[in-house]
């Protein structure tokens, strides 16, 4: 569900761009869902259904023709993939409306656009933690992956045309470098790890305001029909003017309209502690004051992914006969929406009684190694911390809370009373020296607060009122800066 609200964002901003700007950064986008009042006809749902087959035949093309190497130049801003699509004969044979048709390229581009950073970011990682480059190797690489000229060029082994002022970055960087055998070694890895992306589901689409309308308490939908309207009544009258993302369900005869709605973040008077927190497997949030959220927290974590291991255990030994995956991506989806449930129910108190003008937390460790018991790896592979971290940040967002970013070198091993380094046994961190103990959360809490206090940071991000300037703005400070 979260990647149909990003790739809803973005094809909203992408389409209407053209016309009326860029969306302000200031801005905060919310989605909100609007749901059919009364059963949709097998006849309507099999009108819808035939929109949301042919979306997903546009993204596949568009998947398998410009997601590989070969297309990488193309794909910003992406109007030569537009223009390369529209004269296509693809449009006529679906005879899919035009809306439709380019909301589906918009979309595919986007998923594409994520993917070739998900293998940067992996290229990245793979440099980083090998140890037979050189530092002007390794500086030299991910020059080549910031700029998407050369890395395009060096993929397909074509010269590079790179502007005046890159070119002459590029020749100080590439001084006594053997390029030959990095760009082997990037063709290499981006072989093992690129992945075109493919679409066997037809469960929704994007649709833009030229196609629908509300009126009568519900939303009418164009159809592959022309000036043929599918009528819907919703239960609440709310009216919007955006794009939106049309969800199918049609065993349930229903379907979800998501609609990107943009709002400024608020601010608040009361709110005007600083806290520290950490972030647990099992408690979810420990404050440096000793209060705790997300109690219920590890019960939820450690069934979800206790079930995860057992269903994959259950499915490769019986992957002969061939079992059936659609009841365990139901069941995985509805622990999913409940653990994540839980988590922003949990935020959501936090803000509420804590009143944080500014949350320090320490940056989280990149995912360590696999360990010897593979229960426990499972474990580790299911945190939500990345899930956890980002709705706090939303959360933060929209209430002007300053977010602080702290040094996490040893924060969790340190006495938060003498600084000393100590241990831990039975979630107990004891000091040595100095006698102190505490649970190892709030000790880890405690440092957290104390080290953004004292300006041990990494990155601050604020969210505030800019004095006579209306609206917010967003301000990133670095260590040093």
């Amino acid at each position: 569900m979260r990647e149909l609200g990003n790739a809803l964002q973005f094809i909203f901003i992408s389409f209407r761009g053209k016309k009326r700007g860029r969306m302000s950064s200031d801005k905060i986008c919310k989605t909100v869902r609007q749901y059919n009042k009364v059963p949709i006809s097998k006849e309507d749902m099999g009108k819808l259904q035939d929109i949301a087959i042919d979306y997903s035949k546009v993204k596949n093309y568009v998947y398998d023709r410009f997601g590989g190497i070969g297309s990488l130049s193309k794909l910003y801003p992406g109007y030569t993939i537009q223009n390369e699509m529209t004269a296509t004969d693809l449009r006529k044979i679906l005879g899919l409306p035009s809306v439709y048709f380019y909301l589906a390229i918009f979309e595919a581009l986007a998923d594409i656009k994520g993917q070739w950073n998900r293998t940067k970011s992996k290229l990245l990682l793979l440099i980083g933690t090998n140890d037979n480059f050189t530092s002007e190797e390794k500086h030299y690489l991910r020059f080549v992956l910031k700029v998407n000229n050369a890395f395009s060029a060096i993929l397909n082994q074509k010269p590079m045309e790179l502007s005046q002022e890159i070119q002459k970055k590029y020749e100080e960087v590439a001084i006594g470098i053997n390029k030959e055998r990095l760009h082997r070694y990037l063709c290499r890895q981006v072989r093992k790890y690129h992945v075109k992306q493919h679409t066997d589901g037809a469960k929704g689409f994007a649709i833009t305001e030229r196609a629908y309308r509300y009126g009568n308490h519900g939303i009418y939908l164009s159809t592959k029909q022309n000036r043929k309207r599918i009528f819907v009544p919703l239960t609440d009258n709310n009216q919007y003017k955006s794009q939106l993302y049309i969800k199918l369900y049609p065993d349930r005869e229903s379907i979800e309209i998501m609609v990107p709605v943009y709002m400024e973040p608020r601010s608040f008077e009361e709110y005007t502690n600083q806290i520290g927190i950490s972030i647990g497997m099992f408690t979810m949030l420990t404050t440096n004051d000793g209060h705790c959220y997300g109690k219920e927290f590890g019960k939820y974590q450690t069934y979800y992914s206790e079930w995860i291991r057992n269903q994959t255990i259950s499915y490769s030994c019986n992957r002969g006969d061939n079992p059936g995956r659609r009841k365990y991506y139901a069941k995985k989806k509805k622990l999913e929406e409940q653990l994540h449930a839980y988590i922003n129910q949990e935020l959501n108190l936090f803000f509420r009684q804590e009143k944080p003008q500014t949350i320090y937390m320490a940056k989280l460790p990149e995912p360590q190694k696999s360990g010897a018991v593979p229960k426990i790896n499972n474990q580790v592979t299911m945190w939500q911390r990345g899930y956890i971290r980002s709705r706090l940040i939303q959360k933060s967002r929209e209430k002007s809370v300053e977010v602080v970013e702290v040094l996490g070198k040893d924060i969790s091993r340190e006495c938060s009373q003498c600084r000393e380094m100590g241990s831990q046994k039975d979630g107990i961190f004891i000091c040595e020296r100095c006698g102190y103990s505490a649970d190892k959360k709030l000790n880890t809490a405690q440092n957290v607060w104390k080290r953004g206090v004292e300006g041990r940071i990494i990155r601050t991000t604020v969210w505030m009122n800019a004095g006579s300037k209306p609206g917010f703005y967003r301000k990133d400070q670095t260590e040093g800066s």
